[in-house]
């Protein structure tokens, strides 16, 4: 049997490349596996990469351990429009530090409990 991290990780456009690990939590380290898109603006095709910003963001925990994301935010210049414009994630709400399905979890987790328990831990 075969194992492969990125189907237990199960988020699209994206490979783990590496990790970290200490007493604390894990890291796990991402590639976007395409290097284009569509801009939001004129919906032209764009391959011009102008900037990787590095974004740490929190994800469900494994192994009773806390573990983040460390995700290449791509920037692309179209030439079209002039205009620049950050590559969206499907698993990535903007502008946040964490992840859709972190943040499902403790919506759950409120429901079942109060706000400063979860809070707390």
């Amino acid at each position: 049997m075969e194992f492969s991290i990125d189907s237990l990780l199960n988020l699209p456009e994206v490979t783990v490349i590496g990790y970290f690990r200490n007493e604390d939590f894990i890291c796990l380290n991402l590639e976007i596996l395409t290097k284009e898109m569509n801009c939001p603006h004129c919906q032209k095709y764009t391959q011009e990469l102008h900037q990787v910003r590095q974004l740490l963001v929190r994800d469900l925990p494994i192994f009773g351990q806390p573990v983040y994301l460390r995700v290449p935010r791509q920037q692309f210049y179209c030439r079209q429009c002039q205009k620049y414009c950050t590559k969206k994630l499907e698993f990535l709400p903007g502008k946040r530090r964490y992840t859709r399905r972190y943040e499902s979890h403790i919506y759950r987790r409120i429901l079942l409990s109060n706000i400063e328990q979860i809070s707390q831990e």
